[in-house]
């Protein structure tokens, strides 16, 4: 997987249909995917399932998708931070960080497009 960490190790994640990896960072836990050779609903449903590991300001989300998940963002927007940024391969990266008080919130069961 593409700006992955070599100390990334591969974890389970309840409800996702791709890889999901862990890896620390600057003393902050970060779980990746990777949906940018996926089509809908993919994107969106490996999303909702990342967010719920993100249950500590310590903790970050990193999405790697074909483009900006624009349906996602409206669903998501009061509840977490993000930060997209353009790849060089066309791709982008977004990274979801943790709202105290907003991010416990998050309905994370609408995963529909």
């Amino acid at each position: 997987m593409e700006l992955l960490p070599n100390d990334a190790q591969k974890i389970e994640v309840a409800g996702s249909t791709v890889d999901f990896y862990t890896y620390m960072q600057d003393n902050s836990t970060f779980y990746q995917f990777d949906t940018s050779l996926t089509g809908p609903p993919e994107p969106m449903v490996n999303a909702m399932a990342g967010l719920k590991l993100i249950d500590s300001p310590d903790k970050h989300l990193v999405m790697i998708n074909h483009k900006a998940p624009g349906g996602l963002f409206p669903k998501i927007d009061s509840n977490y931070n993000y930060v997209v940024q353009d790849l060089p391969d066309g791709n982008v990266k977004v990274v979801f960080s943790y709202v105290a008080g907003e991010s416990e919130k998050a309905d994370l069961s609408d995963n529909s497009c």
